[in-house]
């Protein structure tokens, strides 16, 4: 019984990714979970309580994988420099994964504080895994220029994710050289 409960409630989180990556929070609805999983309405209300619920289930379950690619591709730069730039290229180059899709379609506005808090919360873990790069670099702030930084990332994310007229590997260069260079080019 527990590991069907588990299976429903995993199908129940991949039909959620689904459904945010397709339409947004908007189509993130109990009835389109139902009907993308065959559950009866009410069942999906025995996993969840409500949409903020799912959200914060999808945060803790999906953003650890998501940080710890973008920590593994940073442990491999030998400099400050090469970590910056990993940092923003994997960020996105998962764009088009599911997972982060749905991460980033979920607008705080709508959610509870609890569902808020979370997302708070992991980003500011992203954020800590390039504070000490952007001090061996010589920031003053690093902290400060490490949430800039990941504002930066969240523009680029935006416009790949808009479809953009730039490819996204330009979108990617010119957010590297964007954060090496600052606006001198």
């Amino acid at each position: 019984m527990a590991e069907h409960r588990t299976m429903q409630r995993g199908a129940l989180l991949d039909a959620a990714r689904s459904l945010l990556s397709e339409g947004g929070t908007e189509a993130l609805t109990f009835p389109a979970l139902a009907e993308r999983t065959g559950l009866a309405r009410s069942s999906v209300y025995e996993y969840f309580r409500s949409r903020a619920a799912v959200v914060e289930e999808l945060c803790a379950v999906d953003f650890p994988v998501w940080a710890a690619e973008i920590e593994s591709a940073m442990d491999l730069a030998p400099s400050p420099e090469d970590k910056v730039e990993a940092y923003v290229r994997r960020q996105l180059e998962l764009v088009g994964d599911r997972r982060h899709r749905a991460v980033v379609a979920i607008s705080a506005s709508e959610l509870d504080a609890g569902a808020r808090e979370k997302i708070r919360a992991a980003h500011g873990a992203l954020i800590a895994m390039i504070v000490e790069a952007l001090a061996e670099l010589g920031q003053a702030e690093p902290r400060l220029s490490a949430m800039l930084l990941q504002g930066m990332v969240d523009a680029a994310v935006r416009r790949i994710e808009l479809g953009a007229a730039e490819d996204p590997a330009a979108i990617a260069d010119a957010t590297v050289a964007m954060a090496l260079r600052g606006v001198r080019g």
